[in-house]
């Protein structure tokens, strides 16, 4: 944009010069030009590819699409990818996805996942390193079953508010659905495809949006119904989550997470009933829900030997010393884990992935300096779209690419959430009243074993309250973290997985 700028500051500064002297030599002032009227990018290739072993001609629009206020104008313009097979079959599903942060570009799901390309990346944990990074044919991708559409919220990727419009009118849990909402009604009007199958699904936060927007879409008489919601690493309940003072929940929920860390690790030993993550996270929720809740329940009423062989569990299945856990008051925050847990070994683990670990600047500290499982992935993916959308898919605008982090004051206030408290952070209770108008209505939950960020207890816990039919709700586990597609083989599964959800329709 830099170049635009100063060829227009230039050209005013000529135009502002020119003006007094033409008055002195009687000419006539040149009429004010009209503003240009802003059109959308849209740039439209043609591809083939193998996915779920088929072969699936394909047309890819990367496009703008203008949101607009009662009179016309544009409010703003939300970038999207949408991949739709050529010569399509009658009722093709259309999978309309999108990442979280708030504030992240859907390039994850897109070149980690379902996309027509990817990055590849190291599987177990290692950093991306330097450029140059491999993109590849990614067979993976969803096409054979479902046409996709990636979507990129007001803030983040080339998506912007336009004109004098503040962009924070978009920048808020029910604010940001409604345009996304809007963005759904205008592409399936442009597409023809209001008949067609629909499923809507994120990650992360994205997990959050797919709940709010499905109530912005089904909780009206103006309905969009979807086939399916897709929960990918999710996090619907933030006031289970919330790390305040009194709240016991986050310590409870935590538990099993930290043990398979630390079975990871080498700190802990497999469960009675098997060697996997999956025993040992069965076993620990058990031990959390039937034992450690009720014990912290008591507060300073817990001593002796019932805080004794609490104590002693707790650290069986977080792999930390009984020491470190007493002095912690048998409540320890992810953060002092991921630095506790492999201090001997001078290394932190990953948050988003706990499968990663990395070097703090020194070993002394509370918590880690940064994310290695963040750090170890974010170069490769920032350069590999960039390169892939400006290069394949023609669409290079002047706006930068706002990988993560594009959006400010986040309004978390949800009105009308079943009539709890507005304060209580919780959108559940949208997928509960989805599930319950909406009888065709179904759900996967997607979780790695290794995701601090969004842990799987936390999603079980959030979906198995008052209010929502769990008979269509279906969970998957996978052996990574919160992105678990960076391991190509739970790639394939989730994939695989996914596949299956939207054939069983």
């Amino acid at each position: 944009m830099r170049s635009w700028f100063a060829s227009s500051a230039l050209a005013l500064s000529l135009c502002l010069a020119a003006a007094p002297l033409a008055a002195q030599d009687g000419a006539k002032a040149p009429e004010k030009a009209a503003p240009a009227k802003a059109e959308p990018m849209v740039s439209v290739t043609r591809h083939s590819g193998t996915f779920g072993g088929q072969r699936i001609n394909y047309t890819a629009t990367a496009s703008d699409t203008f949101l607009k206020d009662d009179k016309g104008n544009p409010r703003a313009r939300i970038f999207s990818v949408s991949y739709i097979k050529d010569a399509p079959e009658a009722n093709r599903p259309v999978t309309f996805l999108f990442n979280g942060g708030p504030g992240s570009g859907s390039l994850w799901l897109h070149m980690g996942a379902f996309g027509p390309k990817r990055v590849a990346i190291p599987n177990d944990g290692r950093d991306d390193g330097a450029p140059p990074y491999r993109i590849v044919e990614n067979p993976d991708s969803l096409l054979d079953v479902t046409d996709i559409v990636f979507i990129d919220p007001v803030g983040t990727a080339f998506s912007t508010a336009m004109g004098d419009t503040d962009p924070k009118e978009f920048w808020g849990v029910t604010k940001d659905a409604k345009s996304i909402a809007e963005f759904i009604r205008i592409w399936l009007s442009q597409n023809n495809r209001w008949n067609a199958p629909k499923y809507l699904g994120g990650e992360s936060y994205g997990t959050t949006r797919t709940a709010a927007v499905v109530n912005e879409l089904e909780g009206t008489y103006n309905d969009v119904a979807f086939n399916g919601l897709l929960l990918i690493s999710t996090i619907l309940d933030f006031g289970a989550q919330a790390e305040v003072s009194g709240n016991e929940m986050p310590y409870v929920l935590m538990v099993p997470s930290m043990a398979v860390t630390a079975l990871y690790h080498g700190k802990t030993t497999p469960a009675a009933s098997g060697a996997g993550p999956a025993a040992l996270a069965a076993e620990a929720k058990a031990f959390a829900i039937n034992e450690y809740l009720p014990a912290l329940m008591k507060g300073t009423a817990l001593v002796g030997e019932e805080r004794a062989a609490i104590r002693a569990k707790l650290a069986r299945y977080t792999g930390l010393t009984e020491q470190y856990l007493e002095s912690a008051d048998l409540r320890v925050i992810p953060g002092r884990f991921y630095k506790e847990l492999l201090r001997d070994r001078g290394l932190v683990v990953g948050r988003l992935d706990a499968r990663y670990t990395g070097k703090d600047y020194d070993n002394a500290g509370e918590t880690p300096d940064n994310d290695p499982s963040f750090y170890g992935i974010d170069g490769s993916y920032t350069a590999a779209f960039n390169a892939y959308v400006r290069q394949e898919l023609k669409f290079s605008p002047e706006r930068q690419y706002v990988t993560i982090g594009g959006v400010r004051d986040w309004d978390w206030d949800l009105p009308g959430n079943g009539g709890e408290n507005r304060y209580y952070k919780n959108v559940a209770p949208y997928i509960g009243k989805a599930l319950r108008e909406n009888s065709g209505l179904r759900v996967l939950v997607a979780q790695g074993w290794y995701d601090f960020a969004t842990p799987f207890f936390g999603a079980e816990f959030s979906l198995t309250r008052t209010g929502i039919p769990t008979d269509r709700v279906e969970y998957t586990s996978y052996d990574a973290g919160h992105m678990m597609y960076v391991n190509e083989t739970d790639l394939t599964k989730l994939s695989r997985d996914i596949r299956g959800f939207i054939g069983r329709r």
